[in-house]
């Protein structure tokens, strides 16, 4: 249990009412989530509809009851992870108490359980495959759990990407059982799906299609793929082309080719990776804009009526660094990892008659293909097109525009729906919050199917109900809320995983109707591109108050960018245009329906603030930080202190041990006396950067081995964050490779460039001042295997040799008095140190929470705790932190790594699966809004 607090000024974290909740389901009975909310309705911005329709008498009389959504996430595809992403936020945004989700999960072998929602906001798969026969309630078949769904829940919500959920499978399965679902039925999936028969169908109703050709398994003709070469007039030697799966999701296995004889093998690798085996081969198009549009179903029953939001503009950003070349495709790193490789405008920055018809054309797609409720599809806006693209024959087809011509090359049936997706980018552009588009998508789908009416108008009874209550209650007690705005950004190298901490924080709080909650981005006075200043002071930073929309970026630099955007009268005018045209039509065809509630998200600017004007802002206002800025002002104590002298409460550790904390070396020495309670340090030897420019690698490589006695170093920048520039180093060579990516202030060093295998290594930048070497501690592999092993398809494969693994552990509390949550043990799947990625991106990495016993006993756990415990009472934590270190498995001793008092709270943060271990679970909103009121009891 967390420690109690004392009576905040905000109502108590046990009292307080959220509006979203992750509801008690029956459906499996034994994965309800203890935590029940009142029904979701976002908090800011709340635009009443005009067309909202008064409930009926008869639909009052009718019994108000709520819907139950089976929410099916997984599968066989590479993107199961991106779908536990995905399944995590439709969680997030559509429960409450008048409508309740079931979990469950479909393996990789295609087994499917029901499971707790708390393992929704596990980081990848992989976190729980190896305890789902423990964990989790399996199902002997498919055709079995279909009948448990059939008697359990009143719609399904598939958010399986890729394979099984987007080819028809896991509709077929529904089909058969005539159970009622969210989405395209299983045969239109089928047509849709491949993109190879996609792209000849399109050809046939008239649409400009990307030439391709077609490689099938153990079937490659290479003189028939050097014609088509010839036919689409690139050269067989080096002619720029992509080569990506038929059917295998949007970002899977694509990679760039030159010439046929790359293409053939790439294609032939894909086919023997087992990814597919239908490829396509595309032309590449040079000069072309990417953009992506959803569209969603508003129609009556059977009658479809798509609806096109604001399309998405994707400029992808090659590296400011001539020597890393780099492909310019929209690959899966740049889809879902925020780097400075990608922006994104909405609405495209594209003539109007550009965007006009690519609305036009995603709607007929919509109609054409027979696609349901909601879909996102791709395509290219080609200024210039090229020699392949501008025969005669074309000059008639849909696509040709007085600016250029238009390309639709992807239908996807199961858009991404993580928190900044694009299903959400577009949808806040045109007055919808996150839950009330998801909830529009679920209603519009119960209304198609006649065995639900029922179910959908006591679900419509019930929240009407609860509105009325909500009402009332506003009447009775009045309007006021406690204020709060939560602060990201910053402009360290750690800024866009801030980006996703505050927005994650944000959105959890937001549900809280006690709560109003201000997102605000943290940036250099003159924007990103200014020149960087090391040297703090108050006039050098400003402080965007943003609107719901604005937030809802991949990077900073973007936020920032929209935000000047934003304020430019032009392209003010054009989106505000666009905007009013979609939400006049969603509002004329929503306005028929009993259940719509109206648009919740108004139209509002941003505004900027130095950032001591934002302090005085925040302090009128009465208000509280949550401070999400990571490293740089917002963990050295910098920010704490302009707060702590203003009187506002904050967040976290105050000025003095932010400051230390931030220092590697001066964490050690603050610890370094508690040996006799088991905490160790590592010996640190620290180097300016500049010396290493100077002087010789083997001589630097000779005088770490002496000092560190070891023969394998790892480096990382003395204060910045835990994430960017840590790297194993085994000898001079690697020692050159690293300070020469310093000297030409590389933004990342490419995967394998040292001598031992590594993923992408995220550079600091500008270059650290200083750098730490420390010896590189050996631990022992753990595996999640999937081999059968007494008729377990999954388990643990650990030697236990070293007896040291890597933890990071979760502090919280007040001053004193911190408990530490159950560590995660942490496992590297590209190298030795963890990537970027593995730290805080969901879908990736793996984290064990709690250690398995099989690892770790009670007793050293347990005094692992007590370690962690006595650290943060030293160090003079408070609120939270986050501690890394190593642990002794047999007694549970531990080597300290670092301390992070800002640390990562992206929605798949280990601190949030620990907390999910305590008893009982503390979710994530409950988990926030407990931060919050530290705060608070602090201040008092």
């Amino acid at each position: 249990m967390l420690p109690s607090l004392a009576q905040p000024l905000l109502h108590s974290p046990t009292t307080a009412t959220p509006r979203r909740a992750l509801a008690a389901s029956t459906a499996p009975g034994r994965f309800a989530s203890p935590a029940r909310r009142v029904a979701a309705s976002p908090l800011r911005a709340v635009v009443s509809g005009p067309g909202v329709k008064e409930m009926t008498p008869a639909a009052a009389e009718q019994e108000a009851r709520p819907l139950r959504v089976g929410l099916v996430c997984g599968g066989p595809s590479a993107e199961r992870g991106i779908s536990l992403n995905s399944a995590r936020s439709v969680l997030d945004h559509i429960q409450g108490e008048d409508l309740l989700v079931s979990c469950y999960y479909i393996d990789c072998g295609m087994n499917a359980y029901g499971i707790s929602p708390a393992q929704l906001y596990s980081n990848t798969p992989s976190d729980f495959d190896f305890k789902l026969e423990s964990l989790a309630q399996e199902f002997r078949s498919l055709s079995e759990f279909a009948e448990h769904l059939s008697a359990n829940v009143d719609i399904v919500f598939p958010v399986i990407h890729g394979k099984f959920g987007e080819d028809g499978g896991i509709q077929e399965l529904l089909e058969k059982k005539n159970i009622p679902f969210v989405g395209t039925p299983s045969n239109e999936c089928r047509r849709a799906f491949d993109k190879h028969n996609a792209s000849l169908e399109l050809e046939a109703q008239g649409f400009l299609t990307v030439p391709n050709f077609l490689v099938e398994k153990d079937k490659l003709d290479k003189s028939k793929l050097e014609e088509w070469f010839r036919s689409v007039n690139l050269n067989k030697e080096n002619g720029k082309v992509v080569v990506k799966p038929t059917r295998a999701g949007s970002s899977i296995g694509v990679v760039v080719a030159y010439g046929a004889n790359e293409a053939a093998e790439k294609a032939e690798g894909i086919i023997a990776e087992g990814i597919d085996d239908k490829i396509i081969i595309e032309v590449f198009l040079e000069g072309g804009c990417e953009f992506t549009a959803i569209v969603i179903d508003v129609g009556t029953t059977n009658n479809s009526q798509p609806i096109v939001l604001l399309p998405t503009e994707v400029e992808l950003l090659s590296s400011s660094n001539s020597e890393i070349q780099e492909d310019t495709i929209f690959n899966y790193r740049r889809k879902y990892l925020p780097t400075q490789q990608v922006a994104y405008h909405t609405p495209p920055r594209f003539p109007t008659e550009v965007i006009d018809c690519i609305r036009e054309g995603v709607s007929l797609l919509f109609r054409h293909f027979g696609l349901r409720d909601f879909a996102r599809i791709d395509g290219w806006f080609i200024p210039t097109p090229a020699t392949s693209l501008s025969s005669s024959e074309n000059g008639g087809k849909f696509g040709n525009t007085e600016y250029g011509i238009v390309l639709f090359t992807d239908i996807n049936l199961i858009s991404g729906m993580e928190q900044t997706s694009f299903l959400f980018q577009q949808a806040s552009k045109v007055g919808f919050s996150h839950s009330r588009i998801l909830r529009t998508i679920v209603q519009h789908a119960c209304s198609r199917f006649p065995s639900l009416v029922p179910s959908n108008n006591a679900w419509t009874a019930l929240f009407r109900k609860m509105q009325s209550a909500k009402q009332a209650e506003v009447i009775q007690n009045g309007t006021c809320k406690q204020k709060a705005f939560v602060i990201f950004g910053g402009d360290t190298s750690e800024r866009q995983v801030s980006l996703m901490s505050g927005t994650n924080v944000w959105l959890n709080l937001q549900g809280f109707d006690d709560l109003d909650v201000t997102p605000c981005l943290l940036t250099p006075a003159n924007g990103y591109f200014s020149s960087h200043n090391q040297d703090f002071s108050e006039s050098s930073r400003d402080v965007w108050t943003l609107p719901y929309s604005l937030v809802l970026r991949h990077t900073t630099e973007e936020v920032c960018d929209a935000c000047f955007e934003a304020i430019e009268p032009e392209r003010v005018a054009i989106t505000s245009r666009l905007r009013g045209q979609v939400m006049k039509e969603l509002e004329q065809a929503l306005r028929k329906q009993d259940w719509f509630a109206g648009f919740d998200i108004s139209d509002e600017q941003p505004s900027k603030y130095s950032l001591q004007q934002w302090i005085n802002h925040v302090k009128e206002a009465k208000a509280v930080v949550f401070i999400a800025v990571h490293g740089g002002i917002g963990e050295d104590g910098t920010i704490q202190s302009l707060l702590e002298s203003a009187g506002v409460p904050y967040t976290g550790p105050g000025p003095i041990a932010s400051r230390t904390c931030m220092d590697k070396v001066a964490t050690s020495l603050a610890v370094d006396h508690l040996a006799s309670h088991g905490i160790h340090t590592i010996p640190k030897d620290v180097r300016a950067s500049e010396e290493l420019l100077q002087t010789s690698p083997v001589d630097i490589w000779n005088e770490l081995k002496t000092k560190l006695q070891t023969v394998t170093v790892c480096v990382k920048p003395a204060r910045d964050g835990c994430s960017t520039g840590v790297a194993r180093l085994c000898c001079p060579e690697d020692l050159e490779v690293y300070t020469n990516a310093l000297r030409r202030k590389l933004q990342r060093l490419p995967a394998n460039c040292l001598s031992r295998a590594h993923g992408v290594i995220e550079m600091p930048v500008p270059p650290p001042e200083s750098l730490i070497f420390e010896p590189y501690i050996e631990t022992d592999e753990i595996i999640i295997s999937n081999e059968a092993r007494d008729d377990s398809s999954r388990h643990l494969v650990w030697k236990g040799e070293k007896e040291w693994l890597e933890i990071t552990v979760g502090a919280v509390g007040k001053r004193g008095e911190m408990h530490s949550l159950n560590p995660s043990i942490t496992v590297k799947e590209s190298g030795d140190i963890l990537s970027l990625e593995e730290k805080f991106q969901g879908g990736t990495g793996i984290n064990l929470t709690p250690p398995p016993a099989s690892i770790m006993s009670e007793d050293a756990l347990q005094k692992c705790k007590s370690c962690i415990e006595m650290m943060a009472n030293t160090l003079g934590l408070e609120g939270f932190s986050r501690i890394d270190a190593f642990v002794n498995v047999r007694n549970g001793e531990v080597l300290l790594i670092e301390v992070n008092t800002v640390p990562g709270m992206t929605p798949s943060t280990v601190l949030i699966h620990q907390a999910l271990t305590e008893e009982p679970p503390i979710y994530p909103h409950k988990f926030f809004r407990t931060l919050l009121d530290l705060a608070f009891a602090r201040a008092n």
